[in-house]
């Protein structure tokens, strides 16, 4: 298997055109269910993800910009093409990832990369063969008797052997081994270095961290928050755990600025803080403080916290 490479992402140029655009992206199927009003541009070059809980809207807003299932009403273009007008030439230029794969009975995985190739302009067979070693798959292998993982990684090698422009997976390290996992954020990286644009959906958060330059977080069918990495950690949470031998309660704790989730017990407090710690610090200092821990919340975590507000609702969409 190949060795991971960390390659460096190039910067857009500031005139670089949109890859995806979605105008007031709408399907809706009833009951509060679908995807409302998506107002969304992803620059060319950059690594975009989608994030949110099952039944967020993810696929469906992928299914859409495919031109697989069509809009109520909005519209999405792609690599300036319209999803809609352009629908052959879009599928034609893009590599895509869908969130199940078609059965296919009878024939090996090679032969049906193979028959995907067909569909291509120029694929080269080595480059083929690269990516199945890169990914540790038999390309002899009958498709039906392959485990999902392998099937994930079929998906994955027909998605990038024709080296697209635009890249668009959905949940595409479901099934995969952390090996594999590996070797897919290097062909990922090799990709955007090259120019390329890459969407994709996952409710992993922590694997969207790794790989994306920034994330949108969709649930209940509205997007609610885009944001660079940088942006989104200056919300800087952090965990604080301490012990300390005087006296201390909940309610102090919670009158401290930035201070949120206070528990004591037992000399041993527990809590969560947004922005400086300074003015924790210094009441745990007149309380006798021996033992402080913390640590800055991951991204995952942040997001998290996002999902125990209530979603808006979608009525009358």
């Amino acid at each position: 298997m190949a060795r991971h490479v960390s390659i460096a992402r190039p910067e857009p140029a500031d005139s670089a055109p949109a890859a995806i655009t979605c105008t007031g992206l709408t399907k809706d199927y009833g009951s509060g269910h679908g995807l409302f009003d998506l107002d969304l541009c992803v620059a060319a070059g950059e690594t975009f993800g989608f994030i949110g809980p099952n039944g967020a809207g993810k696929t469906t807003t992928i299914r859409l910009l495919m031109d697989l299932i069509r809009p109520d009403r909005g519209s999405a273009t792609l690599l300036g093409l319209d999803s809609r007008r352009d629908s052959l030439a879009v599928k034609r230029r893009i590599g895509y990832l869908p969130g199940e794969l078609v059965q296919f009975p009878g024939v090996t995985a090679g032969y049906l990369i193979g028959l995907l190739a067909g569909v291509r302009d120029g694929v080269d067979p080595a480059r083929i063969a690269a990516l199945a070693e890169r990914f540790d798959l038999d390309l002899g292998r009958r498709y039906e008797t392959l485990s999902h993982g392998n099937k994930q990684k079929v998906g994955l090698i027909q998605a990038f052997m024709h080296d697209p422009a635009l890249i668009i997976l959905d949940e595409p390290t479901l099934g995969l081994d952390p090996l594999i996992q590996r070797e897919f954020r290097a062909v990922i990286a090799e990709s955007v270095a090259r120019g390329a644009t890459v969407f994709l959906s996952s409710h992993v958060l922590s694997e969207v961290e790794l790989i994306c330059d920034r994330i949108g977080l969709i649930r209940a069918g509205r997007l609610e928050r885009v944001g660079s990495l940088n942006d989104l950690r200056t919300l800087r949470i952090h965990r604080v755990e301490a012990v300390y031998t005087g006296r201390l309660t909940a309610g102090d704790l919670s009158g401290i600025p930035g201070v949120s989730d206070p528990a004591v017990d037992d000399h041993h407090l527990s809590c969560a803080v947004r922005g400086t710690v300074a003015p924790l610090l210094r009441v745990l200092d007149e309380a006798g403080v021996v033992e402080l821990d913390s640590h800055e919340l991951s991204l995952e975590e942040v997001f998290l916290g996002e999902f125990d507000r209530p979603a808006q609702p979608a009525a009358g969409r």
